[in-house]
């Protein structure tokens, strides 16, 4: 028979943790007497990060007395006390090699059904004092679940849990748990998962990815339920290799088109259409390399590359290409990669963009126009005015070669010589309220580039107006937005680490511009990332969640500990990783 053996409940607070302020809601106390349990929690009880815990599906988190005990032994300590690990019901019984996702419980006056095991978080070894302790809870099968509530009611320490119904397909908590954080994702036993309706709806995403990917053996080889870098196919080569400028040619006022060629006059590795490449310039004889990022801008099937590059008032790289690469020249190129790529269906697709922005839709373009797409397809576009409107003509035709397809150009200040109906059909800004006159299509799929305030208006824009947002993809110029979960973000712009260079090899950061050398006191590029205020994205920091996974762009690590389960080819996670030679990394 299985027993509450005590009832622990937490309103979240600030608590100092590696000088910084987390707020958390994982210091649970045990309470006596009766205590009332409602939909979304505990009374008295609170979440302090509501992205990661909380929620109907996770109202109420159980752990067990005998992986206390069996945490004793590993760590060889007598003071592991229910509630430590942050959870609201620890009872005697219910291990999670037996407790089933969909099992429904009552104790006292409520019901309870479990829905997914507790989610990997870096809290769990900070309230322990065990920073590996995310990944040994998905290791040792010990993770405790979430439940939601049925019934509400009162419940109190020694009460008997009965089992009132048993959930469909019989998976357990723990074989949940290893499907998703541990290598093999057999497809039957996601798809037996699947179908059981109580899985919370983050996991059954999760899953739902892993069994696609399962049915596409030519596909990413990384984890893509646990983050969309896996979804990359690997690259098509390591590090950088030199290739030559065959051609240049300007495209606007301030936008210059770039073709490279294999040296040897070979055809270059294909690339999705979306993708980008990364270079490596010298602007100055003795000064440190540039790294920086370009989309693709030509059909993915050519045998060259082609990035346009918008000449910035102050960007040291742009100005080096738009003043000082000439045809002949060589330059150093990472492979094609990137997350941002049109998929192969039959949706509706709208193609958004703002300037230079347009370099990756435009990609999209040429591929939709090669295979002789009949996806119903929105172009949109918004530029200043036609001497500042790159790839009018080369849109033009593309668009032409796809019957039934749909253009609006707008422009925010027309030249007197731009004609309204043949340089531009819309006046004004492509904005979030012109979305709405368009007649796009709710069912579509849309793909954005352009500044981030842009795509941060259209998105919601876009949402707002009927769109899935989950069908709403952007592309970043720059550093992606930073996961901290429980301590709030910095605007801080990234920086050598204080006090003097580390001894240790070159760690450069391909979208924030900077270079410094590692050394103490980090011990992962996680770490170090954070010392230079680069933003990461990171949630277990011990290899497990795969939220701060990166792409290696050239060099090698070490990895210490080793992850659960590896990264996609190409890819590191930075959070148990450490440079072994030069890196450069795409954050």
């Amino acid at each position: 028979m299985a027993t509450l053996t005590s009832v622990n409940v937490g309103l979240p607070r600030d608590v100092e943790w590696n000088q910084r302020t987390v707020y958390t809601g994982a210091w649970k106390h045990p309470v006596t007497g009766p205590r009332m349990v409602r939909r979304l929690n505990v009374d008295g009880d609170g979440q302090g990060d509501l992205g990661g815990h909380g929620g109907e599906n996770r109202a109420v988190l159980v752990y067990q007395l005998e992986s206390y005990r069996h945490w004793a032994q590993v760590f060889d300590r007598n003071d592991l006390l229910p509630g430590l690990l942050g959870e609201n019901l620890t009872v005697d019984g219910l291990p999670d090699d037996e407790v089933c996702i969909g099992d429904r419980y009552r104790i006292g006056q409520a019901v309870f059904e479990v829905t997914q095991p507790r989610v990997t978080c870096y809290r769990a070894g900070m309230r322990i004092g065990e920073p590996r302790m995310a990944a040994l809870l998905v290791s040792h099968g010990r993770p405790g679940f979430y439940c939601r509530v049925i019934t509400e009611g009162e419940v109190e320490a020694g009460q008997e849990i009965v089992k009132i119904s048993s959930g469909p397909e019989q998976v357990s908590v723990a074989e949940v748990d290893a499907l998703l954080y541990l290598p093999g994702h057999p497809r039957d036993a996601l798809e037996r998962a699947l179908r059981i309706p109580a899985l919370s709806p983050g996991w059954q995403a999760s899953l739902r990815s892993l069994a696609e990917q399962a049915g596409n053996p030519a596909g990413s080889a990384g984890n893509v339920g646990l983050t969309t870098a896996a979804t990359s196919p690997p690259p098509a080569w390591t590090g950088f290799r030199p290739l030559r400028v065959s051609a240049v040619h300007d495209e606007s006022h301030h936008v210059r088109s770039v073709s490279l060629a294999d040296p040897d006059g070979a055809p270059l590795p294909k690339w999705l259409p979306g993708q980008s490449i990364t270079l490596r310039l010298y602007p100055g004889p003795n000064g440190a390399p540039l790294v920086r990022n370009y989309s693709l801008s030509n059909q993915p099937e050519s045998a060259e590359y082609r990035i346009s590059v918008k000449r910035e008032p102050h960007g040291l790289a742009s100005g080096h290409i738009h003043g000082h690469v000439h045809p002949g020249d060589l330059l150093d190129v990472a492979a094609p990669r990137g997350t941002f790529f049109l998929t192969d269906t039959a949706t509706p697709l709208i193609l958004l963009s703002a300037g230079v922005g347009a370099t990756p839709v435009l990609s999209m373009l040429h591929w939709l126009a090669a295979t002789h797409s009949e996806r119903p397809l929105w172009w949109l576009h918004g530029a200043r005015n036609g001497e500042e409107h790159p790839f009018a003509e080369e849109t033009s035709n593309l668009l032409n070669q796809l019957p039934g397809s749909h253009s609006h150009i707008f422009y925010s200040r027309p030249a007197p010589t731009d004609r309204r109906g043949i340089d531009f059909t819309e006046l004004g800004r492509l904005s979030r309220d012109a979305i709405g006159g368009l007649g796009l299509p709710k069912d579509a799929d849309a793909y954005l580039c352009g500044p981030s305030a842009f795509m941060d208006e259209l998105s919601s824009g876009l949402a707002a107006y009927g769109l899935d947002p989950s069908r709403v993809h952007s592309e970043l110029f720059g550093a992606a937005a930073a996961l901290t979960p429980g301590i709030a973000a910095t605007s801080v712009p990234p920086h050598q680490p204080v006090g003097s260079p580390g001894p240790g090899p070159e760690v450069q950061f391909a979208r924030s511009g900077l270079s410094a050398s590692w050394g103490p006191p980090s011990t992962s590029l996680l770490e170090f990332a954070e010392t230079c205020d680069v933003p990461t994205r990171w949630s277990c920091r011990t290899g497990v969640c795969h939220n701060c996974e990166t792409a290696l762009l050239s060099g090698t690590v070490h990895y210490d500990p080793d992850p659960l389960e590896p990264p996609a080819e190409g890819n590191i996670l930075i959070c148990c990783s450490w440079p072994t030679e030069e890196v450069v990394l795409d954050l």
